[in-house]
């Protein structure tokens, strides 16, 4: 995908920016888009909606970020009109977009992106590795993300890539703040009516939602007076839990960890790094949340496999990944990728 669509074969219109990059971080929930110069200066930036092609469809999901980086292109001062500026805005197009899970969705959102004409070339992956590389000074290392579901990716320096499908229970995932609560329930609820053994998860599941018992937030849950997505509010109670010794909500914190270990430890040897110093991020909203048991629990077994990786917790946006993706597709400098670094600091 080298040129924009409609330009006519042979000939390569001048970027709006020579050298630089259209980076996009598209997300269930928020997609940002940021248009970098050669040297990592940030000219334009916007923020808009989720990206939900299994949703709405891919052009209707394409449609819509198209919208935010005209307004990006706006924020550098460029001319916009109908989503798509008159002549190409970057050099490359660096897009990481959620419900990219298989290459093969990663090619048809790629042909549906480059299709507007941004830039001379275009790359989608999934987002797992904005997450990635904006935790890591070269493209070399793994990244386990675990947020409302959970997915782990890794890269080297020569291209090469590790990943799962992550899709969920078909392609064997488990965990993720979704994941966790949905377990929380469930031995919460069979603690109440004697089928599982006592937790206090039977009193502080519903007690976050003002309710005396699992049945109650049972038919709260069942029948949407509680919408459906204030369940994720229930991680953070199950840590809340567990810090207080319960059994059964520490159970689910070492269950947690060994999932994440074991998918940054297939991803580690799948790339010839299991013996070697490496870089694991965790990125999302439970990594985010540092629980000492989880985070003591990750680095304890991550230790006993992989004694050489280096386990951290992401803090810069994807955003910033995206754009170091693109900058080192093009060849960017090093100091480019500093004065990147430095604007998202």
């Amino acid at each position: 995908m080298n040129l924009p669509q409609g330009a006519p074969p042979g000939k390569h219109p001048q970027p709006l920016v020579p050298g630089g990059v259209l980076a996009v971080d598209a997300g269930n929930s928020k997609t940002d888009v940021a248009l970098v110069a050669a040297d990592g200066t940030v000219l334009g930036a916007a923020r808009g909606g989720g990206f939900q092609p299994p949703v709405v469809g891919i052009g209707a999901a394409v449609s819509a970020l198209a919208r935010i980086v005209e307004r990006a292109a706006a924020d550098a001062g460029f001319p916009t009109g109908g989503g798509t500026p008159p002549v190409p805005l970057a050099e490359h197009t660096s897009a990481c977009l959620a419900n990219a899970d298989l290459p093969v969705e990663e090619r048809q959102l790629a042909a549906a992106v480059h299709a507007y004409g941004w830039s001379r070339s275009t790359e989608v992956r999934n987002d797992t590795f904005a997450i990635l590389r904006a935790g890591v000074d070269e493209p070399r290392g793994v990244a386990v993300v675990c947020g409302a579901g959970i997915n782990c990716v890794g890269m080297l320096p020569d291209g090469r890539t590790a990943r799962f499908p992550a899709i969920g229970k078909i392609s064997g995932d488990w965990g993720g703040g979704s994941g966790l609560a949905e377990e929380a329930l469930f031995h919460a609820a069979r603690a109440e009516d004697g089928r599982g053994g006592p937790t206090a998860l039977a009193r502080t599941l519903p007690g976050h939602f003002g309710l005396g018992s699992m049945y109650e937030l049972i038919e709260a849950l069942h029948l949407e007076t509680i919408p459906a997505p204030r369940r994720y509010e229930l991680t953070p109670v199950l840590f809340a839990t567990s810090d207080a010794g319960d059994a059964v909500a520490r159970s689910l914190l070492d269950r947690q960890a060994e999932e994440i270990v074991a998918l940054a430890t297939v991803a580690l040897g799948r790339l010839g790094l299991l013996d070697e110093e490496a870089d694991v991020v965790l990125g999302g909203g439970v990594m985010a949340a540092r629980n000492p048991y989880l985070m003591d629990a990750i680095t304890e077994r991550l230790t006993a496999r992989a004694p050489k990786a280096r386990p951290h917790v992401v803090t810069a946006p994807p955003v910033l990944g995206a754009a170091l993706l693109g900058l080192d597709h093009v060849g960017a400098p090093p100091q480019a990728r500093s004065r990147l670094r430095a604007h998202y600091a």
